[in-house]
């Protein structure tokens, strides 16, 4: 699909289509409270307030780079909700199209610090019955959710609701004018009340335009072994990437396959990762960057989230980037990144290490 030659199309009763934007993300986003220090959740005594959610940290991270961004959700008329838009607005993202919800509330979350080498930690969710579970085809601005070259979707929205399931299916489903869908899996065995969460996700992934999944993620949810399995379960995206961790990640794009490795990285927290890689891969994509340059954006802003403590990370900048990502094999082999990477104002040779 050409992102280029995308066409808005305005609901009957839409008063006006939105303006066009690079980027659409669609999802529910959360307060998040992160411990003042180690420990278990019963024994931290004051936490940090943020905010998280995988389509708006994908939202986010886009619009810090520069892109038009909208974000499409609901959250409650309440202090959390206020936190959540004006943060996110924040960034530069287009909050215009969330809609308060006066009977529910807006979901939170705490976590606490996770171990650096296992990522073991507890996470507490609030977020049953909250604003966002609530959005369906009826209440959400669909004009506004499809008026982006790019609508980024993910499977988190499946498992809120029945509402949000039959949301999902409407903007996945085959239609003339559709924006480019981009689907990234996130699978949360948590959020589904029943088994039948693995089936449900085959729908949008199969339906979507670009889809993005942990080869572990494929193998746990689908008992997929293999990019070449996942490929063959899934030959409907035009694109699908497949996230393999340290080792890097592999892009089938059309009839080609390009497996590309990740940088080294000093890592500060996992969270936000995954978000990062997609953003870093659709920026790299709205700028017609070749295939492997977007896989190389997709490593480069996941390492600026794995170099901070929370969810959201400013991205690299585009110049920065541009630089790294043009490394030769050998040195792109050889390159280290840790925390403070993304501020330098360095030549690629000065931030690499033997």
């Amino acid at each position: 699909m050409d992102i280029g030659a995308t066409t808005i199309v305005t609901e009957t009763g839409a008063r006006n289509a939105p303006d066009a934007v690079d980027v659409v993300a669609l999802g529910e986003s959360m307060v998040t409270f992160l411990p003042s220090r180690p420990g278990r959740l019963a024994d931290v005594p004051s936490f940090d307030r943020a905010i998280g959610g995988a389509e708006s940290n994908v939202a986010c991270v886009l619009a810090a780079a520069g892109h038009a961004v909208r974000w499409v959700s609901r959250v409650g008329a309440d202090g959390f909700g206020d936190h959540l838009v004006e943060t996110i607005a924040s960034y530069g993202v287009d909050v215009t199209s969330v809609r308060r919800d006066a009977d529910r509330p807006t979901g939170v979350y705490f976590r606490t610090a996770g171990d650096r080498g296992t990522d073991a930690h507890e996470v507490a969710y609030y977020r049953a019955g909250s604003a966002a579970s609530a959005m369906s085809v009826d209440n959400v601005d669909l004009a506004a959710a499809r008026s982006g070259r790019v609508l980024h979707l993910s499977g988190i929205t499946a498992a809120l609701s029945e509402d949000c399931l039959g949301l999902l299916r409407e903007l996945t489903a085959p239609r003339p004018g559709r924006p480019l869908v981009s689907f990234d899996v996130n699978h949360r065995p948590r959020l589904w009340t029943d088994d039948t969460g693995p089936q449900v996700l085959l729908e949008p992934a199969r339906g979507a335009d670009l889809v993005f999944v942990g080869e572990d993620e494929a193998e746990e949810v689908w008992g997929l072994r293999g990019v070449d399995a996942i490929r063959t379960a899934f030959p409907g995206p035009e694109v699908l990437v497949v996230k393999q961790g340290e080792r890097g990640a592999t892009v089938f794009d059309k009839g080609s396959v390009l497996h590309v490795p990740a940088p080294r990285v000093d890592v500060v927290a996992a969270v936000g990762a995954g978000d990062a890689f997609a953003a870093g891969f659709l920026s790299a994509t709205l700028r017609g960057l070749p295939v492997r340059d977007r896989l190389r954006h997709g490593h480069l802003w996941a390492a600026a989230a794995l170099t901070v403590p929370g969810d959201l990370a400013v991205p690299p900048s585009r110049d920065h980037a541009d630089r790294l990502a043009a490394l030769d094999d050998t040195a792109w082999g050889t390159l280290r990144l840790g925390p403070g990477w993304t501020q330098a104002a360095a030549a690629p040779e000065e931030v690499r290490t033997p």
